[in-house]
């Protein structure tokens, strides 16, 4: 009898561990994405899962085929096969109802990154994301907004110090123009603040 429902409840909990992969993915972010109040608005599902390290790639900033992002005013981030050496980021834990918004965020429908599988590693531990390659990066400097949100994102999330170090000397162009998503972040982290500042005085 026990080894009877036994039987029947290793079934019932693969289901359940394949539906909960079904309903959440793992997203690996090195960008602008490191900072939850720019991923959030768009992927409002958005958690932190952990900080994670993925090795034999460095961060590099360009342009899809050469075309400036309207955007950021500048090259923004990618990733590219670099044996030896690592991108830090963080994984995010998303409804798959964010996948599509996800994709748009990223441009893919318009081919200017792939979705690709990484493994990356966290204490020790292995894990399988989701994250975004450039097509046809041609190298251009990122504005001093956009590796701003980058730098917050690893401050934020207690990113490794030299890490840190290394994003903050990462040479800019210098754009000093309005960007509308440098104000929509700015509003969220406001709130953020606010919100915060709330719940410390209740």
């Amino acid at each position: 009898m026990l080894l009877a429902l036994g039987l029947i409840l290793l079934p019932l909990l693969e289901a359940s561990e394949n539906m909960d992969n079904q309903t959440t993915f793992l997203y690996f972010a090195y960008g602008s994405n490191l900072l939850k109040e720019r991923l959030q608005l768009k992927n409002p599902s958005a958690t932190v899962h952990c900080v994670a390290r993925l090795k034999d790639y460095k961060l590099v900033f360009g342009n899809h085929k050469g075309l400036a992002s309207d955007r950021w005013h500048g090259g923004v981030a990618t990733i590219e096969p670099s044996p030896g050496d690592e991108v830090w980021g963080v994984v995010w834990r998303l409804n798959m109802s964010d996948l599509e918004s996800l994709d748009r965020q990223e441009n893919v429908k318009l081919g200017a990154y792939s979705p690709v599988g990484v493994s990356v590693w966290t204490r020790g531990q292995e894990l399988s994301c989701r994250t975004y390659i450039m097509n046809s990066c041609v190298y251009a400097p990122p504005s001093p907004q956009y590796l701003k949100v980058i730098v917050m994102g690893a401050e934020q999330n207690g990113l490794p110090k030299d890490y840190q170090e290394k994003l903050k000397a990462i040479e800019t162009n210098k754009y000093e123009g309005p960007l509308p998503v440098m104000e929509e972040v700015e509003r969220a982290l406001k709130k953020a603040k606010e919100r915060t500042k709330l719940l410390s005085d209740a």
